[in-house]
């Protein structure tokens, strides 16, 4: 007797076949039973079944860039065509995955900013959000990989080898690959950004794991149209330990009148000699490696670009990197993508960044105070009044860039209570990202895996049935050797 294995109609709840013809099941080898009428495979490729829009889909994002992308629904107004669209407001629909649709003719709009994105955000256009989560997710993996609980002798450094970074966190479709990591100082003179381990055995006394340099494979070039190196910064873990030792004292670098917050410029720029991985400084260590693949993808004859993100106070250093790369590199196409960050520099430095054609995105969330940093606090808030008055300009605080502003009692998946420790958590900022339709209705059903809300906080309300600050490292580290019969440290 010939057993075969369950077949499961996963579309009939939503819209039943046509059974006028008796479908026929087979097992692989059969050479005389015909194979299966529908195959999962099939829907993707056949434009005429109105279980599957994918193709037409494909087809008509290759016109010119504008939201309307609304589907003709035949015989049914199918909610869920295929696994790999879903329906937002209006019946519009939008991949789940950034890496299927080529965006080479329209890389201007969506990564340069050509247009400041004017167009692209109400309503959020689906290319330019799969882009800007593609950023955020290299931005949090830089929080994921960060050993800030383990053995004290590896605190503050990365848990895994560049090679298997995104293996790891599982990034590997995005389509990039990392080719360097990046390190700062861990303490700047009496000032304590960011971790430092006690142990007499740590990895380094000095330096902290700070992000990585990553470069786009063959496949995700030609989809984006150009080579783009990432680099992704790091921010601070408990966001209490730069702001409680936030000077917001301005220092001047280069010429004219341009000034930065001093503490952010000092994680950026310090080194020391007698360290192991500061003997270059994270400036430094950053420009070499981007330099280096500039030059190595232009004399193969291919575009170049270069994105920077980070969160937080890694936004505030993704600003100084993208001043810096300016600078050095006139001819780069350079584009930040910021969550959370707080303000950097004066008004002649946002203007000297607009000058050297920078575009900058920056995400905020309207409950995060973080942003409204350092000109929020009363002192310099009062002295920034009067020297505005006075004409004063270079010792007053503003932002850069073109502002996405996000809310979040807009998801009704979040708690009506919140902190200002959970407004600036940055997979809260990816999940509104993700829901974001229009300034109108708001709010649309996301895509990404709303368990990730809670990886580090209790912000998804109850009856979703997730576990609050679920995300740990495995055992915390630890691994069973078989051998011995014990729990050990990895070697």
């Amino acid at each position: 007797m010939l057993h075969l294995p369950l077949v499961v109609d996963f579309h009939h709840a939503v819209q039943p076949f046509d059974r006028s013809r008796p479908m026929k099941y087979t097992s692989r080898g059969s050479k005389s039973a015909v194979s299966l009428k529908y195959v999962v495979s099939e829907f993707v490729d056949r434009p005429d079944d109105y279980m599957s829009r994918t193709k037409f889909l494909k087809e008509k994002m290759t016109g010119p860039i504008s939201w309307k992308h609304q589907v003709r629904m035949s015989k049914a107004n199918v909610k869920y065509a295929t696994p790999n669209l879903v329906e937002v407001q209006g019946n519009f629909m939008s991949p789940t995955r950034s890496t299927e649709e080529n965006m080479s003719k329209k890389w201007q709009e969506l990564h340069a900013g050509s247009s400041k994105w004017e167009n692209l955000r109400d309503p959020f256009h689906p290319w330019l959000r799969a882009e800007i989560i593609k950023y955020g997710e290299f931005a949090q993996a830089t929080y994921d990989a960060f050993n800030n609980d383990c053995f004290p002798e590896c605190y503050g450094n990365c848990r895994y080898r560049k090679h298997r970074l995104f293996d790891e966190l599982h990034l590997t479709k995005h389509g990039y690959e990392v080719t360097k990591y990046i390190y700062a100082m861990s303490h700047v003179g009496v000032l304590q950004y960011l971790e430092r381990s006690q142990s007499p055995h740590t990895w380094s006394k000095d330096s902290n794991w700070i992000g990585f340099v990553a470069v786009s494979t063959d496949d995700e070039s030609k989809r984006i149209g150009r080579r783009d190196i990432v680099m992704a910064w790091r921010g601070t873990v408990a966001v209490s330990e730069w702001i409680s030792d936030l000077e917001a004292k301005l220092e001047l670098i280069g010429d004219g009148d341009v000034m930065v917050e001093y503490g952010f410029h000092k994680i950026y720029t310090s080194k020391c000699d007698s360290t192991r991985y500061n003997k270059l400084s994270a400036s430094e260590q950053v420009m070499e490696e981007v330099k280096k693949l500039e030059k190595l993808y232009k004399e193969k004859g291919e575009k170049v670009s270069l994105t920077i993100t980070g969160h937080s106070l890694g936004g505030a250093l993704a600003l100084l990197n993208a001043y810096e790369a300016a600078a050095s590199l006139p001819d780069l196409s350079i584009t930040v993508i910021s969550f959370g960050a707080p303000q950097v520099g004066n008004i002649a430095f946002r203007e000297k960044i607009n000058e050297m054609k920078v575009k900058t995105m920056r995400i905020v969330v309207k409950q995060d105070k973080v942003p409204t940093l350092p000109g929020d606090l009363w002192l310099i808030r009062i002295l920034q009044t009067l020297f505005s008055i006075t004409g004063m300009r270079k010792w007053v605080y503003t932002h850069v860039g073109e502002e996405l502003a996000l809310d979040i009692t807009s998801s009704p998946h979040l708690k009506p209570k919140f902190s200002y420790k959970d407004c600036h958590n940055l997979e809260i900022y990816l999940h509104l990202i993700d829901q974001l339709h229009n300034k109108d209705s708001g709010f649309r059903e996301g895509e990404r895996d709303i368990a990730l809300v809670n990886k580090n906080t209790g912000m998804l309300i109850q009856k979703i049935g997730i576990p609050e600050n679920w995300y740990q490292f495995p055992h915390k580290g630890l691994i069973f050797n078989s051998i011995i019969g014990r729990w050990i440290k990895p070697s």
